[in-house]
């Protein structure tokens, strides 16, 4: 395991009955260590480590390397394949999660609730009238990927009464009508939408995806929200967009450097709401994805094709 923070139990430890395993936990965020301890290293179990071609082409025995969550651009994943390396992921495990948590910071940033609850600490009262709220009602809420987390997401905001529309360039106009979702082009969705919501992975494709133009493009008084990745947002084009009062607010969950620089210009803004990418959290979805984690380490160490690839080995082709 590349990280100490993921603690285990005897009971966790039974996902490897029958093999002769030694679980060892590192501190990867050094890089001397990383290299040094996955050396010798069967299988991986990857919280947040960078796992590149180096970390991989120095690894003697590996046969998988398994991503704690749903994400996994941290790992070079062709580098993998090119050396018969598994990667797997958790897809399932928290994205109930994370789609609340979307729909949370949609929310919390449309009603004010961080400035209302300071003005009642700060002065006992403050006022509740101010300009750009509004009832869901009469707002569209936009999603950019209808990926499992996107369609739970889709669910939820028209439950709320929002009018849901979305983009996704591998998904139906018949899928997106069963989830009440309107399917627009990603320059539409950017235009129309109220809250523009992002649910796609961090690739050469969507880096900086919400850059200034796109922030621009978007409506006067708009929220943006990033449960997602970080990278996906020009967060310098971001903090201006939302000092120019161009955008109402934004909830973000995920930064293009973690933990927040010092520095960041989105620090200082009040109109946005900071998580430290904790929309994969509670305690149901941390004990699930331990346990399919675990799971599937042993099911590769058994010899066996694990349930979650996100690549497919040359070896095993």
């Amino acid at each position: 395991m590349t990280s100490t923070a993921i603690p285990l139990t005897d009971d966790d430890l039974r996902a490897f009955d029958g093999l002769d395993v030694e679980v060892v936990a590192i501190d990867g965020s050094d890089r001397r260590t990383l290299l040094d301890g996955t050396r010798d290293a069967d299988a991986l179990i990857v919280l947040v480590e960078r796992i590149d071609r180096e970390v991989i082409e120095n690894l003697e025995h590996c046969r998988s390397i398994t991503r704690f969550g749903i994400g996994y651009d941290t790992v070079d994943v062709a580098a993998a394949t090119e050396r018969g390396i598994w990667v797997t992921n958790v897809p399932d495990a928290n994205y109930r999660e994370v789609a609340v948590h979307a729909i949370a910071l949609a929310l919390a940033v449309g009603r004010r609730l961080p400035a209302l609850d300071a003005g009642i600490r700060r002065d006992g009262w403050t006022s509740s009238i101010v300009p750009g709220v509004h009832r869901p009602d009469t707002q569209v809420f936009g999603l950019l990927g209808l990926g499992r987390i996107g369609r739970r997401v889709a669910v939820m905001a028209k439950a709320i009464g929002y009018t849901v529309i979305a983009y996704d360039p591998v998904i139906t106009h018949r899928d997106a009508e069963e989830l009440g979702a309107g399917l627009v082009v990603q320059d539409e969705l950017i235009r129309r939408s109220d809250v523009l919501s992002l649910h796609v992975p961090l690739l050469d494709s969507t880096r900086n995806i919400i850059d200034a133009d796109a922030l621009a493009s978007m409506k006067q008084g708009a929220i943006l929200v990033n449960v997602s990745r970080g990278g996906l947002i020009d967060e310098a084009a971001l903090a201006d967009a939302l000092r120019s009062g161009h955008l109402f607010g934004a909830g973000i969950d995920a930064f293009g450097n973690e933990p927040l620089e010092p520095d960041s210009p989105l620090r200082d803004l009040d109109s946005v709401i900071l998580t430290p990418h904790a929309a994969h959290w509670s305690e149901e979805s941390w004990n699930e994805t331990r346990a399919k984690v675990l799971a599937e380490a042993a099911r590769v160490l058994r010899g066996e094709a694990p349930r979650d690839p996100v690549n497919r080995p040359l070896e095993a082709a």
